[in-house]
């Protein structure tokens, strides 16, 4: 009996390879559209469209780059490609991730390096450039499940830590059509990869 398929054929042309990701596998087309369709809370989100990863990554940078004082193009990039491998594994609620076990973390890791090698990012991103990151990510988190999500800012807190002030004020979540998300998606790419 032959092993299982453990490829996925994408839009453009390439077979990506689960278990074993490489850099040439991997185009930004790809990833943009995967997650411009992929939602988050598992599409538990008030709107007339999902919330996106893609929108999720967008915000991410955006919370991170306020927190730097100078942030240097290359880990802003790491910001937006934060959650790139749920292009191809989805994005996971963190009950549903715990369920699941060790092996989710193995593949994400294996498919994150993949990416970074890809755009010209260490495989393993700096443990200090990881936590503010995780920073900006929480904070996400925070926004999304008081502005749609239907969580209480107390019960927010208690899942997400409280909200820095500063970092969020102002920040308003867009759900769009998921071509216009990859499209920003895109764009914010490309500036960032210009800066490098």
């Amino acid at each position: 009996m032959p092993p299982p398929r453990a490829w996925q054929r994408m839009l453009s042309g390439r077979r990506l390879d689960l278990l074993d990701p490489t850099p040439v596998d991997i185009e930004l087309e790809d990833i943009a559209h995967g997650l411009a369709f992929v939602a988050r809370w598992n599409g538990q989100t008030r709107g007339d469209w999902p919330y996106s990863v893609a929108e999720h990554s967008l915000l991410v940078e955006e919370i991170f780059t306020r927190a730097a004082p100078k942030p240097e193009p290359r880990w802003q990039l790491a910001a937006l490609l934060h959650d790139a491998p749920e292009y191809v594994i989805g994005d996971m609620i963190s009950p549903v991730k715990a369920a699941v076990g060790p092996g989710y973390g193995a593949l994400d890791d294996r498919l994150a390096a993949a990416i970074h090698i890809r755009f010209g990012l260490p495989a393993t991103l700096p443990a200090q450039i990881k936590r503010k990151i995780k920073a900006a990510d929480k904070l996400s988190a925070w926004i999304e499940a008081t502005q749609i999500a239907g969580f209480s800012e107390a019960e927010a807190n208690r899942f997400f830590g409280r909200a820095h002030p500063q970092l969020a004020s102002g920040l308003h979540l867009h759900l769009r059509p998921p071509a216009r998300t990859r499209a920003a998606y895109v764009a914010r790419f490309e500036t960032l990869l210009a800066a490098l």
